[in-house]
């Protein structure tokens, strides 16, 4: 059974006090009140009360990853305690371009080994935190992002470098110019594979390609792309950022129609449920104007560590802090006095003060 730090330190004292309230009692039944009082108890010691501040330890820092094909070892820097000795870390770990998030405990060590879920030429990006024997835990560390080598035994098990500053061009409607940056490699890259992306966990492979452009057909409103270089060995790099193409733009014929009313929107956002590592959260969109809200683009950005781990009635992406909802295609539309609700799941660390920057479509929302 584990005692608590200050009964472990106030036992010895109560012993003592017994101690002595036992030699005065022995003593009065000899000889009365005298012999108790020839007999004086010794003086108690003070003792100090330990902090108890609700401290939290200190992030880890300094998350280092090094992969095979079916493994990932993870080494820190250890967490400072904050009020109260660390006791262990939690890894959390998901896939890139897709939803899910595993977890994996390890005790007050700066090194383990993740096996589970782990699997040959796939991006992984990994955060470790600390936590107390009360309950504490510590902020999120840095991300740290590795792509597993195809093969362990093959000639060559070194991944190319991350394609840089992927761009995208006018779209023309129907398709889109992408462009850049050549990757380096231990060998020789030999190719790019060129996707799209859903903005959940859906990616399509479009073409590969020996070149560093491409032009993309669009599929919808919202289109999102990414790019991976690979060599003659099988070994892919980590994704390029994505790019979002959204279709033409196209200046409204010249009228002395007075313009439409602005758009006028309402947000209201709430933490529904948390726990020491993730949370709920949910969100009304209201449309305060007087005409409809169609296609609309929520933007907000968190103000700590969350990451948005799954969405629903919504299609979402973040980059950093930066949180990007679109509407979903039985949605798409708010009529003048309607609302539309979704909502999120995702990970996170420390306390949750919910946003306040939310914005539809370019216009600043009342909150």
């Amino acid at each position: 059974m584990r005692t608590h730090p200050v009964l472990r330190r106030l036992a010895p004292v109560a012993a003592f006090a017994l101690l002595a309230v036992g030699l005065v009692a022995a003593g009065g039944g000899r000889g009365g009140g005298m012999a108790a009082a020839s007999t004086p108890a010794p003086p108690i010691p003070s003792v100090s009360t330990p902090g108890t501040s609700p401290f939290p330890p200190s992030k880890p820092g300094n998350v280092r990853a090094t992969a095979t094909a079916t493994s990932v070892t993870l080494s820190w820097t250890a967490s400072s305690p904050g009020c109260c000795a660390v006791e262990g870390y939690t890894i959390t770990y998901n896939q890139a371009f897709n939803d899910i998030m595993w977890l994996q405990q390890a005790g007050n060590v700066t090194t383990v080994t993740i096996a589970a879920n782990i699997r040959p030429a796939q991006q992984y990006t990994f955060r470790v935190t600390a936590h107390d024997g009360l309950g504490h835990n510590s902020l999120g560390s840095d991300p740290v992002t590795v792509v597993t080598p195809a093969s362990d035994s093959g000639p060559d098990t070194v991944p190319p470098g991350t394609p840089a500053n992927l761009q995208a061009g006018p779209s023309s409607g129907t398709s889109v110019a992408l462009s850049w940056s050549p990757s380096t490699d231990n060998v020789a890259v030999t190719g790019y594979d060129v996707y799209r992306f859903d903005g959940l966990f859906v990616s399509t492979l479009l073409a590969t390609v020996s070149g560093t452009t491409y032009t993309a057909s669009l599929a919808g409103s919202r289109n999102q792309f990414y790019v991976r270089a690979r060599d003659a060995a099988g070994n892919v790099s980590i994704a390029s950022n994505i790019v979002l193409v959204t279709g033409p733009t196209t200046s409204p014929p010249a009228s002395s129609s007075p313009p439409p009313p602005a758009l006028s929107c309402r947000v209201t956002f709430a933490f529904t449920a948390q726990w020491a590592t993730g949370f709920v959260a949910g969100i009304t969109l209201a449309n305060t104007g007087t005409t409809p809200i169609v296609d609309w683009v929520l933007t907000f950005t968190f103000n700590g560590e969350e990451r948005i781990i799954q969405a629903w009635n919504t299609t979402a992406t973040q980059a950093g802090r930066s949180v990007t909802a679109a509407a979903a295609s039985w949605n798409r539309t708010i009529p003048p006095g309607g609302t539309v609700q979704l909502g999120f799941t995702g990970a996170a660390t420390g306390t949750l003060t919910p946003p306040a920057d939310f914005s539809v479509n370019g216009v600043r929302c009342a909150s």
